[in-house]
């Protein structure tokens, strides 16, 4: 029997709506039972998503949205975080580690290179002035599976 759930939020590009998103996430995501490394690993690129989307996306502008679609597949979780912000240039670029198109901000660079560490797929669709969407996939080894 195939398992299929799912939630949607759409909130504003502020920073403080950053843990709001994280833990929103990592809410819906228990109830397969993660271990506390995987939840780790989805409130961190949740994190870098949404940051990157409010940083770069909107360039710290409060009045864009951001929506961030969960869906779970039996022991797969699908987070798809969108905005209709600048979009990224160069892609390939944005992604090599250390690279940071706000080096004023100290930013690490390290945000792609986190996303696709942390989860066993990452897609990035972006074009310039229409925004990016970036589609993560992990599967979770459900502690439950573990103790039987």
């Amino acid at each position: 029997m195939s398992e299929h759930n799912f939630m949607t939020l759409e909130f504003a590009s502020r920073s403080e709506n950053e843990a709001f998103a994280r833990v929103a996430v990592a809410a819906f995501v228990s109830q397969l039972d993660p271990t506390l490394n995987e939840l780790t690993d989805i409130k961190t690129v949740v994190s870098e998503a949404v940051t990157n989307s409010i940083i770069h996306g909107y360039n710290n502008r409060t009045d864009g949205v951001i929506i961030i679609s969960t869906q779970i597949d039996d022991d797969m979780v699908r987070i798809t975080i969108e905005d209709k912000g600048s979009g990224i240039a160069d892609l390939e670029q944005a992604k090599q580690p250390l690279y940071t198109s706000k080096p004023e901000l100290e930013r690490s660079g390290m945000g792609f290179t986190i996303m696709e560490n942390f989860m066993d797929e990452v897609e990035v669709v972006t074009a310039v002035g229409i925004g990016t969407k970036i589609n993560m996939l992990k599967r979770i080894e459900s502690k439950k599976a573990l103790y039987n």
